[in-house]
């Protein structure tokens, strides 16, 4: 990225923030892309392996427009941003360090709306709710969700199972050979979920002892990290790490289905034109792992969490799959073009609505 404004035109982003405290060695960055349909929310990230500074506005820029897409295509009334601290992960004063976000949060009036994400944790949301109310991801004895892996796993299997009945015409999962690569939060998560509907498992992961515990438990064959990509199966499940489709393993692999909770799983667009052209099912990333965050946020506005009305609205994500297909067909798009159509349809018609609002 060369141009921080050009790239925010060419995707029409509201706000970009910088944020840095001296004293503390703090520096962050909070992006939000689009607050039509409601607060910009999204995650904060705690990473230091970018090679710019530069590097790390363009995740946190990127990172926010994947919130509005996933947002509006599952029909949440919330808008896309993202937090990104540029530190060590494994930092230990940790208190200081949130605390002065929430600080600088709290300074947006409610425009962006924090949670956890890659590198940072409940109790780090804890500090930063010490300095603002605007932070959604929160363990149960402070009013929020708790732990959302379950229902990330729990909206991605939706999706497959969506994706199966496009397929093979039932949308059950049993004897389906299914692909997991990953078993972290929600990789072992889905591993459970998927023994409990019959599904047949192959898994892999980098740390040896989660594969052990997971055929252990689940009678699931385990196969070396980089083999995933070669088995014969029905559904190939991506759960852990980003550009898993690429020039290289896409002629490798051998299933019909491509569904998994994993982010920006193309290495690049064009990656999402040749599964079409290859005759591949794939369910786009912000449509199936959505589950969580429509989860961890069902309580904002509605006084609470509640359990079978979030887990209810994270069903829905079959729905929404199958929406994707139907646009899919109807304009000859490839699925992740669709979602973002189905997406960009919502944003276009709510904004039409706000007009006689204000």
């Amino acid at each position: 990225m060369e141009s921080i404004f050009e790239y925010m035109q060419t995707y029409d982003f509201e706000n970009l923030f910088f944020c840095q405290d001296k004293a503390l060695d703090f520096k962050a960055i909070i992006a939000i892309h689009d607050t039509t349909l409601g607060p910009a929310t999204g995650g904060c990230r705690m990473w230091q392996d970018y090679t710019s500074e530069m590097d790390a506005v363009e995740d946190a820029l990127r990172l926010a427009r994947g919130m509005t897409y996933k947002y509006a295509a599952a029909g949440v009334n919330l808008g896309g941003g993202k937090a990104v601290i540029i530190g060590d992960p494994k930092r230990t004063d940790r208190e200081p360090v949130f605390r002065a976000l929430g600080k600088f949060i709290n300074r947006l009036g409610g425009k962006y709306i924090t949670g956890e994400d890659v590198g940072t944790t409940l109790q780090d949301m804890e500090y930063i709710r010490m300095e603002t109310e605007h932070v959604v991801t929160l363990p149960t004895y402070l009013g929020g969700a708790g732990d959302i892996a379950p229902m990330t796993a729990y909206g991605t299997i939706r999706a497959m199972q969506a994706c199966c009945k496009k397929v093979y015409g039932s949308d059950s999962l049993e004897g389906k050979q299914v692909a997991v690569q990953g078993l972290g939060a929600v990789g072992h998560n889905m591993v459970e979920q998927l023994h409990e509907l019959g599904a047949n498992l192959i898994v892999t992961d980098i740390d040896p002892a989660k594969v052990d515990a997971m055929t252990a438990r689940f009678g699931a064959d385990a196969v070396e990290s980089e083999a995933i990509y070669d088995v014969d199966c029905d559904i190939f499940c991506p759960c852990a790490l980003g550009k898993v489709i690429n020039d290289d393993t896409l002629s490798r692999l051998k299933c019909k289905i491509i569904c998994g909770s994993a982010n920006n799983q193309l290495a690049e667009e064009r990656h999402g034109d040749r599964l079409e052209e290859a005759g591949f099912v794939y369910a786009p990333d912000y449509i199936t792992n959505a589950g969580g965050t429509i989860y961890d946020t069902d309580r904002l506005g509605v006084g609470g969490v509640s359990h079978e009305r979030g887990k209810a609205k994270v069903a829905r994500i079959y729905d929404n799959m199958q929406q994707v297909f139907e646009i899919a067909d109807r304009d000859r798009l490839p699925t992740y073009q669709a979602a973002d159509r189905m997406a960009e349809e919502r944003i276009s018609q709510i904004a039409e609505v706000k007009k006689y609002a204000d």
